[in-house]
């Protein structure tokens, strides 16, 4: 295999709005991994319509995320910020894996049996074949690493067979090419940090969800001081008092939902967090969570709100960031044409 210089990409959907298990699954890692790793940030709208969408809320909703992504901390000078329909070589290189992937390998991924349900014929061929377009959304930048939450990891198996399938088939074209090694990296899924799977507060057993029906469940990025502290107060959790050591977390989801949330916010071990409040009752600890919770997110609640308000700067990184995604992917999209031998 080739070795090809790091380079990350991410993407998150426009639908709904954005969630602290977005922030400490995603975005928080977004910020750090600018630090060391050239970086695109994707909103990836081609992959929210999907499903049935508003254009007007979806308009909406993609400036949304391009708020959080840089009230959070990404720098949009420093990194790429864009929203993937901008890139029109996204869709070309998805029908190019469209045609490489089998069909035995999205019959197996498990998040379009979750949304299909028992609806399976009468869902988009789209929401079917997203993992192909997820794929091309890595793969057309030769990204090498991946930051994913642990449900995304078997789409980046998927990309890295897709990779490999691509680079055996068209070997021989490939090397006509002048490239040795292979033409695509096999990507690396980047899972890394506490929290990086945040609970339901309502439910410790089921994932942080957007689509979840109560508000309750999850606390908004832009969310007030109010709301933060009252779902967090709200928060379920069980009659017994914290525990003084991690093994005294088993078996009690909640409990370990919002030592996690506190750990991941605060950047201290669990352990510790459990040292400081081990043998305390929930309504001191929570109230604890709700002041840091408050602390950390207040400020990017605002600057959103903020941003939200001066739409015209919003587009205007997301075009400056199309235009620079689309240097990257246009020659390669072209050398995949000549690889596999569409005249251009």
């Amino acid at each position: 295999m080739a070795n090809f210089p790091e380079r990350v990409f991410s993407g998150i959907q426009p639908t709904g709005n954005l969630h602290l298990g977005n922030y400490l699954g995603a975005i928080v890692k977004f910020v750090a991994l600018q630090q060391t790793h050239e970086c695109l940030f994707c909103v990836v709208d081609l992959h929210a319509i999907t499903m049935p969408q508003a254009p007007g809320e979806l308009r909406e909703a993609i400036r949304r995320i391009a708020a959080a992504y840089i009230a959070s901390g990404v720098d949009p000078v420093k990194n790429i910020i864009f929203n993937q329909s901008q890139v029109s070589e996204h869709s070309e290189l998805a029908w190019v894996f469209n045609c490489v992937a089998r069909m035995g390998w999205l019959n197996r991924m498990t998040q379009f049996k979750d949304k299909a349900g028992k609806d399976r014929e009468n869902v988009s061929i789209g929401l079917f074949a997203y993992p192909t377009l997820m794929a091309a959304d890595i793969l057309l930048y030769r990204a090498t690493h991946v930051p994913v939450g642990e449900d995304q990891k078997q789409h980046v198996e998927l990309t890295r067979d897709i990779a490999q399938k691509f680079n055996n088939d068209y070997a021989e074209s490939i090397a006509a090419q002048g490239h040795n090694g292979g033409f695509f990296p096999l990507p690396e899924p980047l899972i890394q940090g506490p929290a990086a799977r945040v609970m339901s507060l309502r439910d410790g057993t089921k994932k942080m969800s957007k689509s979840d029906p109560s508000e309750f469940s999850r606390i908004s990025l832009a969310d007030d001081a109010d709301a933060i502290n009252q779902k967090i107060r709200k928060a379920k959790t069980d009659p017994e008092p914290l525990p003084t050591e991690l093994e005294g977390l088993k078996g009690r989801p909640e409990a370990e939902n919002l030592i996690g949330i506190y750990s991941a916010l605060s950047g201290v071990a669990a352990e510790k967090v459990l040292l400081e409040f081990g043998g305390a009752q929930f309504s001191s600890f929570k109230q604890a969570l709700a002041d840091l919770a408050i602390h950390k997110l207040g400020p990017i609640g605002a600057e959103m709100r903020r941003l939200e308000g001066d739409p015209g700067y919003i587009d205007q990184v997301l075009r400056e960031g199309g235009a620079r995604a689309k240097a990257i992917a246009q020659p390669i999209m072209n050398q995949v044409k000549d690889i596999v031998g569409l005249l251009r």
